[in-house]
């Protein structure tokens, strides 16, 4: 790792809603759990002194669910942090179960969303979570439904912000006629792009777009454009597709998960990475449909 700042705060910032400004670089707390997201990490120590450490490099949004573990993301947190620092955001999400190692199933009911969301707030000892994530939409319950159940907990002061996972622009649009939506968490990386219409109309309302798997995978690693750009940089693969979704939007928060300080540390040194227009464009053709 050879960028010379290792400082979130190089990445700039952006605003939820309005009036939650944090930096454009967080941290994803999905993988300090066990192997397949599930249970308890190997060692629990590591993972609260990488949630510590993200807060020493400037990193003020720390995104996790209750689904990761189920419920050990949102206990390493409360454990390592409480109580937080002033201008540390959390959000989290509810709306998947979990009934093992690498299982997901959604469960978007508004009985269940309500548990979700107030077993959340007991485990990150907060009184109301800034902002709360719908973490995907359930084919077997209205999904204005389960939209309905955030603005009740909104109403109720246990949320502030309502976000949504997983969605495509028709649900985005159905959501936005019910209530103010501040940020959308779809999967995108340098290498996989298919929620790019979602992106654009997150950019024209002002939402911000949350990315999941941001590093992607496959060419990170091979040669060619990727690997041309970090040499000539001195940096990484992973810190040019970090700065790739940096330059990609304005509305763009890249949170990179890892269970490990090393890699923690070079991820956020990408902050400071900055592409040429040059470079920024052939990166962007790898991705082109």
């Amino acid at each position: 790792m050879a960028l010379e700042s290792t400082d979130a705060a190089a990445a700039g910032t952006l605003t939820f809603g309005g009036d939650l400004e944090v930096r454009r670089l967080g941290f994803g707390a999905m993988r300090i759990t066990g192997d397949g997201i599930w249970g308890p990490p190997d060692d629990r120590e590591e993972a609260k002194a990488v949630l510590r450490r993200a807060v020493d490099l400037g990193v003020d949004f720390i995104d996790t669910a209750n689904s990761y573990g189920p419920d050990v993301s949102e206990e390493l947190i409360a454990e390592a942090l409480h109580p937080y620092p002033g201008g540390l955001m959390i959000a989290t999400k509810g709306g998947l179960t979990r009934s093992g190692p690498g299982q997901w199933t959604p469960d978007c009911r508004p009985e269940s969303l309500r548990e979700a969301c107030e077993g959340s707030l007991r485990r990150l000892r907060l009184e109301r979570i800034d902002v709360y994530q719908l973490h995907t939409v359930d084919p077997n319950v209205p999904f204005e439904e389960s939209v309905g159940a955030l603005i009740e907990l909104r109403d109720e002061g246990k949320i502030a912000h309502i976000g949504l996972s997983n969605v495509n622009t028709e649900q985005l649009a159905r959501a936005r006629e019910m209530i103010p939506i501040v940020s959308v968490q779809n999967r995108f990386s340098l290498e996989g792009r298919s929620s790019e219409p979602v992106l654009q109309e997150c950019e024209i309302q002002g939402i911000v777009f949350i990315p999941w798997f941001p590093l992607g995978a496959g060419s990170l690693s091979a040669d060619g454009p990727i690997a041309r750009v970090a040499e000539a940089h001195d940096a990484s693969p992973f810190q040019v597709a970090i700065a790739w979704l940096l330059a990609r939007s304005p509305v763009m928060l890249p949170i990179p998960g890892t269970s490990s300080v090393e890699h923690l540390e070079e991820n956020v040194a990408a902050a400071s990475l900055r592409l040429a227009q040059e470079e920024f464009e052939a990166l962007a053709a790898l991705g082109a449909e």
